[in-house]
């Protein structure tokens, strides 16, 4: 397992540990579902980005629009 250190201002490390404490959840532990929570965003917005055109050519804009056609 690689290990990886970030610097954070005193401020986000107050509500991290707060949050911690709250929840019994370990910092490393918060901070590894966080990362891959925001990596998941990173590859869904690639991937609409890549299928934009294809969806824009059908008539689909946003995500009510594809909603509204399979729904």
């Amino acid at each position: 397992m690689a290990t990886l250190t970030i610097r954070i201002d005193d401020r986000l490390d107050a509500e991290l540990r707060e949050l911690v404490t709250r929840t019994g959840t370990g910092r490393s532990a918060f901070v590894r579902e966080a990362l891959r929570r925001q990596l998941a965003i990173a590859r869904l917005e690639r991937l609409r980005r890549r299928v934009a055109p294809f969806a824009e050519a059908h008539g689909w804009v946003t995500d009510e629009d594809v909603f509204d056609e399979v729904s």
